[in-house]
């Protein structure tokens, strides 16, 4: 499994993230290219900033779906977002998608850090979970429209 915290990947990330435009077409779900630019932010921003964002509560979603969050399973397209994550109003493409290249890059730069908070909902997670976790996200919305 690949992880943001590998060179490579994190290349690669930034490399496909340059093909989104607002005008992208996705392939599933109902999230516009600005809104998954603004939605793939709040998983790096509990990473790198230590912020909840409305995503801890259903211990059975911690339960069933941890394990997911960094094995080599593909995500199955259309999966449930937590409410504090949903992008409900039309974002700005031109605001968004800088903010998400920022944050992509803070990721891949605290890889080294000694410190990480629990994640709000999935509790503690190893560096390399963190890792793994982060690329699987972004991964999982960019094969959303495509790319």
């Amino acid at each position: 499994m690949k992880s943001l915290f590998e060179k490579e990947a994190y290349d690669e990330l930034l490399e496909r993230l340059e093909k989104i435009t607002p005008d992208s077409e996705r392939l599933w779900g109902k999230m516009s290219p600005a809104q998954m630019a603004w939605h793939c932010q709040f998983p790096l921003k509990i990473a790198v900033e230590n912020k909840d964002r409305g995503v801890s509560g259903n211990p059975l979603v911690r339960l069933l779906f941890k394990k997911t969050l960094y094995n080599d399973k593909l995500w199955r397209k259309n999966l449930p977002t937590a409410p504090g994550l949903k992008a409900t109003e039309e974002k700005d493409f031109d605001e968004e998608m800088p903010k998400l290249k920022q944050l992509v890059t803070a990721c891949y730069e605290a890889r080294e850090r000694d410190q990480w908070h629990p994640h709000p909902l999935f509790g503690k997670l190893t560096p390399e979970q963190w890792g793994k976790m982060e690329y699987k996200h972004l991964d999982h919305h960019l094969r959303q429209f495509g790319v």
